[in-house]
């Protein structure tokens, strides 16, 4: 139980990674408000959540509004009486060559990512700093790295990755660690999706993103739920302004 009675919010919670690790928090012990633009994502996954005797609310609302994600943070305080981490994992993918990207593609990108992961830390840092305690983990990606096709996806990740460092730097001070998992190659309803709009089977796009890892397999949503739990708890309460690639090595 590594956040016992600890509170978590997880952003884009409603599927994939999020939801494996609002899953993984619950099970160890946190209470855990599940966030999703979709709602019925979000109270879907909640309430199975809550079926396996683990407790988690929803609150679908859109992260880049920032009265949405106000109140978002007020109803986690209400409800169970403070924060303790946030998990700044909501993303979304508008992938094309740099030539053939639509301000749409870019500003999507960069809004979600980078003014989300803004509005839900600045709302969440709040209640952190007054109860010097907090977990802040954000989501980069090995695409930040640089990846053919994701100018606005990798630039987005990349900027996370100096938003996680300058914030562990400014908050260090309140007892609040802040730091990020980059996860590369993960089975999930997003790769699904990409592998389609690439007009790849998606067991053939797996067997490639195996061939990228020595341990020779891709990611499941658990090992970077893993990972963020870690994070999460205070076994890393000496570790802030970090980024960890969860990519199963190169």
């Amino acid at each position: 139980m590594r956040v016992q009675n600890k509170v978590a919010i997880v952003t884009g919670a409603g599927r994939g990674i999020g939801a494996a690790t609002a899953l993984r928090l619950a099970q160890e012990g946190a209470q855990v408000v599940v966030n999703d633009i979709s709602a019925e994502n979000a109270e879907s996954h909640a309430a199975a959540i809550r079926e396996q005797g683990l407790e988690a609310i929803a609150f679908p609302c859109d992260i880049t509004d920032r009265a949405a994600v106000q109140a978002m943070v007020q109803q986690a305080v209400e409800t169970y009486g403070r924060l303790d981490i946030l998990v700044n994992n909501a993303g979304v993918v508008r992938d094309n060559l740099a030539h053939k990207l639509t301000d749409d593609d870019w500003d999507t990108v960069m809004n979600v990512h980078l003014k989300g992961a803004f509005y839900c830390t600045q709302e969440a840092q709040k209640h952190m700093v007054a109860q010097k305690y907090g977990k802040i983990v954000n989501f980069s990606s090995t695409s930040a790295l640089g990846n053919r096709g994701q100018l606005n996806y990798a630039t987005a990740k990349a900027g996370l990755q100096g938003f996680t460092k300058t914030l562990a730097i400014e908050l260090g001070r309140y007892n609040i660690n802040v730091n990020a998992v980059a996860p590369g190659f993960i089975e999930t309803d997003m790769t699904r999706e990409t592998a389609a709009r690439m007009g790849v089977d998606f067991e053939q796009f797996k067997e490639y993103g195996a061939q990228q890892s020595v341990l020779g397999r891709t990611g499941k949503p658990e090992d970077i739920a893993n990972a963020v739990l870690f994070l999460a708890s205070d076994e890393a309460s000496f570790i802030t302004g970090q980024v960890l690639y969860v990519r199963g090595g190169i």
